[in-house]
């Protein structure tokens, strides 16, 4: 059994509960355009892909290409609390994450575009408590899970290898992906399973 010194979560329905149809709903309501209609617009083409991809680079420039799709003039701290809103933290989940060991080096990796990386303090104050300056975006290595690059790029980042890292993912293809870029995964399902397979690498 590798020794595990580099443990990365995704976020969303792994630290968070999260609910696409409460954004859907929210932006209705401050729109007035149908749901459905926003969802196929910013939703249904290739922008949220490309931009988890990195493109747009910047938070600046999803933010302008997101008011452009939904057709209104969102503003950022419109966008955050929304984001906040469509979110609720699992405490048991976040608890166990603060309980690795000390030696065990941790970071997140969602797929999302920067928009999202700077607007963490005010959607996911847990996660910069947590991980600080080692959340990231997908964008941030201009790949998104399942791309095996996008986990090589972080494992180098932080200087570890593959195969003395974990990761952990709701998404079995995002887990799969990690496992052949080399890393350990697990698919996550409940709080139980998640601290069985850290207790079988020692990491609690």
């Amino acid at each position: 059994m590798p020794d595990i010194r580099f443990v990365v979560f995704d976020m969303d329905q792994v630290l968070y509960d999260y609910d696409h149809q409460t954004r859907l709903k929210l932006l209705e309501e401050l729109t007035g355009r149908a749901a459905a209609e926003i969802d196929k617009a910013v939703w249904g083409g290739p922008h949220e892909t490309a931009a988890e991809a990195g493109s747009p680079d910047t938070a600046e420039g999803y933010l302008a290409q997101y008011a452009d799709l939904l057709g209104y003039p969102i503003d950022f701290e419109t966008w955050a609390d929304i984001r906040r809103r469509m979110m609720r933290a699992r405490p048991d989940v976040l608890d166990l994450v603060r309980r690795l060991k000390p030696g065990a080096d941790l970071a997140l990796l969602t797929n999302n575009g920067m928009m999202l990386k700077a607007a963490l303090p005010l959607c996911a104050p847990e996660v910069v408590e947590i991980f600080g300056e080692k959340a990231h975006v997908s964008a941030e290595f201009k790949a998104r899970k399942p791309d095996p690059a996008v986990y090589l790029r972080l494992c180098e980042k932080y200087g570890y290898a593959p195969g003395e890292s974990a990761f952990v993912d709701d998404n079995p293809a995002n887990v799969a992906g990690a496992e052949k870029a080399g890393m350990t995964g697990h698919v996550y399902s409940a709080v139980d399973a998640l601290l069985s397979f850290l207790r079988q690498h020692r990491l609690v």
